[in-house]
């Protein structure tokens, strides 16, 4: 029995240690993959990136260290608070031309938004929106048009009800994306339009939902017709993700 209970123990030794070399092996080829190595924004996008980069809403010093980091160029904000359900102590300018070589797409001035989503846009378009341009039209995103960001409103502008993720700079929405060559992509007009469109808008949201909490397209309703609205704020629940 004794001789039994050994071998048991052993048997359970190897596995543990089976797993912790491939865990090992995982951490050398992929470390984005695993949950406790350290957030990088110039990495490839990893099983547990979208959590880490959520992670930086508690900490904004390091989000910004993250970016400055990456090569993004921005202006910190200062805190602004009109109210108790209303403002950002975390906020981010894109500065203009910002970015290393692979570039920052969002020239608009007035895009305020909380360090957490400025760190997931940096990755989604290094990530997601160039490559899936490459690939559908055989050329880059010359910029990433928004339809803005800080807003203190409820949401859909309701006069009662849960307030917005735009209402703490958590949110922004993305109208269109113009190509090196000119040419427009919007949302509104792309989604069930020409196939090429059609498919880079859907690989766009479809890389979103693993960077953001909350991803939203046309798939989810009417008022979401027009653009992608991506956010990072807290849902009260470990691990909320919602993508449509």
């Amino acid at each position: 029995m004794r001789a039994l209970s050994i071998t048991k123990w052993l048997g359970a030794l190897l596995v543990v240690a089976a797993a912790l070399a491939l865990l090992y092996a995982m951490a050398r080829r992929h470390p984005e993959d695993l949950p406790w190595t350290a957030l990088d924004l110039s990495a490839p996008i990893g099983a547990f990136t979208g959590r880490k980069l959520a992670g930086l809403a508690e900490d904004a010093p390091r989000c910004r260290a993250l970016l400055a980091e990456a090569g993004v160029r921005f202006v910190a904000l200062p805190s602004h608070r009109p109210s108790p359900h209303c403002g950002y102590n975390d906020g981010v300018r894109f500065a203009p031309g910002a970015g290393d070589a692979r570039s920052i797409a969002y020239r608009s001035a007035d895009l305020d938004i909380s360090c957490a989503v400025a760190a997931a846009l940096a990755v989604w378009e290094w990530r997601v929106v160039q490559p899936a341009a490459l690939e559908a039209f055989g050329q880059r995103v010359a910029e990433i048009e928004h339809l803005g960001s800080y807003a203190c409103r409820r949401l859909y502008g309701a006069s009662e009800g849960r307030w917005s993720a735009h209402a703490t700079a958590d949110a922004v929405d993305i109208a269109a994306f113009v190509l090196e060559d000119g040419r427009r992509i919007s949302v509104l007009g792309g989604w069930s339009g020409d196939a090429d469109e059609a498919r880079f808008l859907r690989a766009a949201r479809d890389g979103a939902c693993d960077l953001f909490a909350t991803t939203l397209s046309p798939d989810y309703n009417a008022a979401h017709a027009d653009h992608l609205h991506l956010d990072q704020a807290k849902r009260g629940a470990i691990g909320w993700r919602a993508c449509r």
